[in-house]
């Protein structure tokens, strides 16, 4: 049997439209996609928390008990960063315990636990968290290529996740790296290393994804991320359809009811075809980057690199950053590229071109990086560029986050007046610029809506 997380509600629409998908976008096929047999939804987590209160003037977590409202039957499931959370930096242990105490709280069941550095010490406390309030922790490996990640490494941190407790493994691959030849060894030597079900995440940038999945699910994969049809391809997931088809063909059972999969499809197809229509999705996401196979730069951080190129006018040294990036990352001890990992040496990357001296500029974000505030690197950093951005500076090697003050009294002290509930206390803790705007104008919408009903009455 190969069982299927739907993600369109959350890395489809991430992927392809930056996360700009509000809720009552999908509110009328939620329950439509309870009945069609998923394993689970992924909803929430990642980049939805920071989308909703910055640009879609949401709740994310109103939002998420919207969403459990209406598929009672169907786990859902989200992405958490370990001890960054949802945010960009790490966060105290007390921080960490409450949210994901109040994530399942507010209807996650399944919780999908990564370090951006592979680091375990930086999931620990999520996922002891997640166990005690009753949802499933599910570990992710960050994959990524470079010359000291290999197999050995990726069995011996799911050995590892396993005796933490964790009740799933997932490969996560977000740069759509793992070709099918390295997915199904990896999935076999995980299938004989660990009891704990396998999940793979890929993403269909490089186009590899359909055939990565397939050979994952020969090898073992109990679980595959896919996306509704309409919604797949590109920076994407495979299509949910596509990949039911070919697996049924093949003789394995897929717990997903068609039907409702094409009612689920026509709908989304209709909104994907208006945002194409109003510009939220770049048709340029839509295809196929083999050039992450030659500088394994996801999609995503691609697109920034030539943001920010194109923002100083120096497009035409677009090849020289993508030269570079890749030496960043080894000077850095070979970071998986992921959030914040890949914006970071993006950054870098770009500076170090435009400003003509290599590490001559390093940001606040790369400082803390390189005195370990984010973790254990990979692989050796290069001693030379870390004299050269940090000095004499101190560097961490046990886990930072045990050098940091509990964060909730502090907060309570801080924004005690402007909250109602600890969920409002943990939007501002993550992004109090954006919740004070948020809470403000959600004041004035309930005084609005309050004047009109007694003017109604009257």
């Amino acid at each position: 049997m190969v069982k299927i997380t739907e993600t369109v509600l959350r890395d489809a629409n991430q992927s392809l439209m930056a996360t700009r998908m509000p809720f009552e976008a999908f509110e009328p096929i939620l329950k439509t996609m309870d009945k069609a047999g998923y394993h689970s939804i992924e909803c929430w987590g990642g980049a939805t928390f920071d989308s909703c209160l910055r640009y879609l003037k949401e709740d994310p977590w109103e939002r998420l008990r919207k969403i459990k409202a209406a598929c009672p039957e169907t786990k859902l499931q989200m992405l958490l960063r370990g001890q960054n959370l949802l945010g960009y930096k790490h966060y105290p242990d007390d921080v960490v315990r409450l949210f994901v105490k109040k994530s399942v709280e507010n209807g996650i069941d399944i919780i999908r636990i990564f370090d951006a550095l592979n680091d375990l010490r930086n999931i620990e406390v999520a996922v002891d968290e997640t166990l005690k309030n009753g949802a499933e922790a599910s570990g992710a490996i960050c994959y990524t290529l470079s010359p000291i990640h290999n197999n050995e490494m990726y069995v011996d941190l799911a050995r590892k996740m396993e005796s933490m407790g964790v009740q799933s493994i997932c490969v996560k691959d977000m740069a759509g790296l793992l070709s099918p030849k390295e997915g199904y060894e990896l999935v076999s030597e995980l299938k004989k290393n660990v009891k704990v079900p396998i999940v793979v995440h890929t993403h269909c940038s490089t186009g590899l994804g359909y055939m990565t999945l397939l050979k994952c699910a020969e090898a073992g994969a109990d679980v595959i991320d896919t996306a509704i049809s309409s919604f797949s391809g590109g920076t994407s997931q495979p299509a949910t359809e596509t990949m039911i088809y070919t697996l049924r063909q093949l003789g394995y059972d897929v717990p997903v009811t068609e039907k409702y999969c094409k009612k689920i499809n026509d709908f989304f197809k209709r909104y994907h075809n208006k945002c194409l229509e109003e510009g939220l999705i770049n048709p340029v996401v839509m295809g196929t980057q083999t050039e992450t196979l030659i500088y394994q730069i996801p999609g995503g951080m691609l697109s920034n690199l030539v943001s920010q190129l194109t923002a100083q006018n120096e497009l035409d040294r677009l090849d020289e950053v993508l030269e570079e990036t890749p030496k960043v990352r080894a000077d850095f001890g070979y970071p998986p590229l992921v959030t914040p990992m890949s914006q970071m040496v993006g950054v870098q990357a770009v500076s170090n071109v435009l400003s003509g001296e290599r590490y001559k500029n390093a940001s606040t974000e790369i400082r803390s990086y390189l005195k370990g505030e984010y973790g254990k690197a990979p692989g050796k950093v290069n001693e030379e560029v870390r004299k050269k951005i940090l000095g004499e500076e101190k560097v961490h090697t046990s886990r930072y986050a045990d050098t940091l003050e509990p964060g909730i009294p502090k907060a309570k002290e801080e924004y005690g007046d402007k909250i109602a509930c600890d969920e409002d206390l943990l939007s501002y803790i993550m992004f109090p610029a954006q919740a004070e705007e948020f809470f403000s104008e959600r004041e004035l919408r309930k005084k609005n809506t309050f004047s009109y009903k007694i003017s109604e009455i009257e």
